[in-house]
């Protein structure tokens, strides 16, 4: 599977400010987050969870092959096989989750698995990141934006609150497409709300966007 654009924008963004010294990642594909959360934190323990077999084998080679090894972990396993006994609370949970909820199904069932909101409900994601986040932590994810408004309700029945809010969209002249969201047990009086355009024409990438995926790129 190819690296995305919200795997890379979700790790680029996903707030560390709570210095997290252990770090889930939620059906980790081929283990882009927990890559990119290994290069911009210091946190020691960094799980990551993927059911897909050959994505699994993949996020391991990468861990492997990276240079933060030591800190990185694979579990071959679904979200609710891992929940059965958890062990540890996390002080930042992040998961780029299967989105597609319509009907359709294409012919590939690994894509299926990977793309289709029933591979991961919204309700087991935000149930899990209630019961696995320790007493301070972030929880982060990207969405669809029209998924958004159902997310936020899902969280606050969890008592999970929003703290961070950046709306995605490709250039200035497009819908808003992706959610950034980030969660915290805290309820803050003020949510930060802003907005992140991509590309100012094809390939063409705003100020705002080079500045905040720069240190992943090799070429930006």
């Amino acid at each position: 599977m190819k690296v995305g654009t919200d795997g890379v924008l979700l790790g680029a963004w996903c707030p560390v400010d709570n210095n997290p010294f252990s770090v889930l990642d939620i059906g980790a594909g081929t283990g882009i987050l927990s890559l990119m959360l290994a290069q911009r934190s210091n946190a020691e323990q960094i799980d990551a969870i993927e059911i897909d077999e050959n994505a699994y084998e993949q996020c391991v080679e990468n861990f492997e092959s990276s240079n933060w090894g030591d800190r990185l972990f694979c579990f071959h396993a679904g979200l609710d096989e891992f929940m059965e006994e958890p062990e540890d609370e996390y002080d930042l949970i992040i998961s780029n989750p299967p989105f597609y909820s319509e009907d359709y199904k294409t012919e590939s069932e690994q894509r299926d698995l990977a793309r289709f909101q029933d591979a991961l409900p919204f309700e087991d994601l935000v149930e899990a990141a209630q019961l696995l986040l320790s007493e301070n932590g972030i929880f982060a994810v990207i969405i669809p934006f029209r998924e958004e408004e159902r997310f936020l309700a899902l969280a606050q029945d969890f008592d999970l609150h929003p703290f961070k809010i950046t709306r995605v969209k490709g250039t200035s002249t497009t819908e808003i497409k992706r959610s950034l969201l980030a969660f915290s047990f805290t309820k803050k009086e003020k949510i930060e709300e802003d907005e992140l355009v991509i590309e100012t024409a094809r390939h063409q990438y705003t100020e705002d966007y080079i500045n905040l995926t720069k240190d992943f790129y090799l070429k930006m």
